[in-house]
């Protein structure tokens, strides 16, 4: 399926001004951003580097990479954050974001209840919650860029 001109996953991966927090990591599948507009620190999105919109159309490389790529993020997380846990999701309904992504989400130990499963998407994109600064997000990009760089992917049989 060709990427429709208001997909926002591929302006980015097409994108040549590649900016830090928009490739955090990536192979030749996969592509790691922080989120935009988030409210919590590290809050990942992993987006296939082609147009998909439903995961039964990823390759049979796609798909065996999406694992091995979870749990490296989620490792990254909880070293780099000293979060709790990480939530993984995917739902790609929003309008401009049709596009498959996963969420890789950093729960703090202390997050308030209401922010807890499936709830903590109450921390993206809204105005009651202030997204994290440019400027962090930069700092925790560029600590999970060298994190990701430092440790080797895990070994696949």
């Amino acid at each position: 399926m060709p990427a429709p001109s208001s997909c926002l996953s591929c302006a980015q991966d097409e994108d040549t001004n590649r900016r830090p927090e928009n490739w955090i990591a990536f192979d030749d599948n996969w592509r790691v951003s922080h989120a935009i507009g988030a409210a919590v620190a590290g809050w990942l999105v992993l987006v296939p580097r082609r147009h998909v919109v439903t995961i039964a159309d990823l390759t049979d490389e796609e798909a065996a990479a999406l694992g091995t790529w979870q749990i490296r993020l989620s490792r990254a997380l909880h070293t780099v954050t000293g979060c709790a846990k990480t939530y993984v999701s995917q739902f790609a309904e929003r309008a401009g974001f049709e596009h498959v992504h996963f969420h890789v989400v950093p729960r703090a130990d202390g997050l308030p209840h209401h922010f807890q499963g499936p709830r903590v998407f109450r921390l993206l994109g809204k105005p009651d919650q202030p997204p994290v600064t440019p400027a962090e997000v930069s700092r925790i990009s560029a600590a999970l860029h060298s994190y990701l760089h430092s440790q080797p992917p895990p070994a696949t049989s």
